[in-house]
């Protein structure tokens, strides 16, 4: 029988909106295709290494958890950077895909630095103000529309060069004004969708696969 081996980053800590339910959409897909499916919690002092997995999925959580993960996060950068270079399968959601980037500020106005291997940053909406309800988007590649739901205090702009994952339809995105939504960057996607979204969007789920497969 084939092998997939899946790691969930902080899996213990950063488990918010039920967004591990895209580790079991992406079990469920790969078991229908025959495979092993076994997944990894790495969490606070464990090392990653990027050649042992087909498949990364990092989380959102509070800011207490995140700022905790924050710290941990420095000594896993380089082998999440070599992981997503080398064209690993990557999904960060909220909480998650924010750290990728150069920084966000909690609730409390901290700024919370980033792991900076994206070039994106999250600021603050104005006090009482929150991104939330049902969110449709058009993919930026195949123009394959996917449904989800966001809820997020922060705005998020994306660097330059990044792509993003896909433009509004509906909802807010990434930062309500550019109708941006998320990034992609070779296999790693960042996003606010939560849903989960692997679960809502079965052919994005299997769109993974096929990579892996190819």
């Amino acid at each position: 029988m084939k092998k997939l081996k899946i790691c969930h980053l902080y899996g213990n800590l950063l488990n918010t909106y039920g967004d591990v339910g895209n580790i079991m959409a992406f079990t469920h897909e790969a078991k229908k295709r025959g495979y092993e499916v076994e997944t990894e919690i790495i969490s606070l002092g464990d090392s990653f290494d990027e050649k042992k997995y087909d498949f990364v999925f990092f989380g959102g959580g509070q800011d207490y958890e995140q700022s905790i993960v924050q710290l941990d996060l420095k000594d896993k950068k380089n082998a999440i950077q070599r992981y997503i270079e080398n064209s690993g399968l990557f999904l960060a959601i909220c909480g998650g895909y924010q750290l990728l980037g150069k920084y966000y500020y909690d609730a409390y106005n901290n700024k919370i630095e980033g792991l900076n291997i994206f070039d994106h940053y999250t600021k603050n909406q104005e006090e009482g103000k929150r991104f939330t309800g049902n969110i449709r988007i058009r993919d930026s590649i195949n123009g394959s529309i996917y449904n989800g739901f966001e809820n997020h205090g922060g705005i998020t702009y994306l660097g330059e060069n990044q792509q993003p994952f896909g433009i509004v339809v509906e909802g807010n995105g990434n930062n309500g004004i550019d109708k941006t939504e998320g990034f992609r960057y070779k296999n790693t996607i960042g996003t606010y969708l939560h849903g989960p979204l692997l679960a809502r969007n079965n052919e994005l789920c299997n769109e993974f696969l096929n990579i892996l497969e190819r």
